[in-house]
């Protein structure tokens, strides 16, 4: 597939406000990316299937009304089920970040169930306070060699080190609804970042901001096509935005969050 056939949805609602950041990632790609208001598609105007990239971006939709992305996530399941099976059955590409991660986990898209019940959760951060900064992450070390060399999680392929992004969020624990949960997405190699500190080792606060279950910052399905995480990587598409980059600490060839977008373009392009 050519770049400039790939078609990105940005869905946005009100209290949606990383819309716009994540239109920039994806058109500095060459992609073509369409904003669009979610009764665009509960009214019957426009068609998810129609698209081949779906990313549900930052914010706080409805106000985070009864929890963080809950509203949303109940409008997808009542009003679009039927338009997201389609989609996903044409093998489209989901990216959920932060609010949008917290919506797909409500659903049930996140981690993953044919029924879209509900396995995990993200609650209210163990500091008790809305956590704003930049934290590192890695890829979990893999328990078995049958992913060794390779990445489940096509929005991650080729990403080897540790990575820096922002974070800015009140409810980002990841939990999982029980054991046998978090266990099957360790088991499949679903877990794809944890937080951890500069020397890639696994840390509690203020290196793991939230207290999540096993450090997790963002998993993916079975597919690895459908990945959310709580991290901002739109946050970081140009070296002027790391914090320090006047002291040299953004000389890479590609700023990290790009280096996310960038991955899941081109597993569409070699599709």
């Amino acid at each position: 597939m050519k770049i400039n056939n790939i078609k990105v949805l940005i869905l946005r609602t009100a209290g949606t406000n990383c819309d716009q950041e994540t239109k920039v990632a994806f058109e500095f790609l060459g992609a073509k990316v369409k904003l669009q208001h979610v009764n665009e598609f509960v009214w019957g105007r426009d068609k998810m299937y129609n698209y081949q990239v779906i990313a549900f971006p930052g914010g706080f939709t409805y106000g985070d009304d009864i929890a963080a992305g809950a509203v949303l996530a109940n409008e997808l399941k009542m009003k679009l089920k039927g338009q997201l099976e389609k989609f996903l059955k044409r093998n489209g590409l989901i990216i959920g970040i932060c609010n949008g991660f917290q919506a797909l986990v409500k659903t049930g898209i996140l981690p993953g169930s044919k029924n879209w019940r509900q396995k995990a959760s993200l609650g209210c951060n163990d500091s008790g306070k809305f956590e704003a900064r930049w934290v590192y992450l890695r890829k979990p070390k893999l328990k078995s060699q049958k992913l060794k060399g390779k990445d489940k999680c096509v929005w991650t392929q080729g990403i080897d080190e540790i990575i820096y992004l922002p974070v800015a969020h009140g409810e980002g624990k990841f939990i999982p609804k029980n054991k046998p949960v978090l266990e099957d997405l360790l088991d499949k190699e679903n877990v794809v970042f944890q937080y951890c500190n500069a020397n890639n080792r696994l840390s509690s606060y203020p290196d793991n901001p939230n207290g999540s279950i096993e450090h997790i910052a963002g998993i993916c399905d079975d597919t690895g096509r459908i990945f959310g995480l709580m991290p901002h990587p739109e946050r970081f598409i140009f070296r002027t935005q790391h914090p320090r980059w006047t002291r040299g600490e953004a000389s890479g060839a590609v700023p990290d969050g790009l280096k996310i977008f960038k991955s899941g373009i081109e597993f569409l392009i070699r599709a």
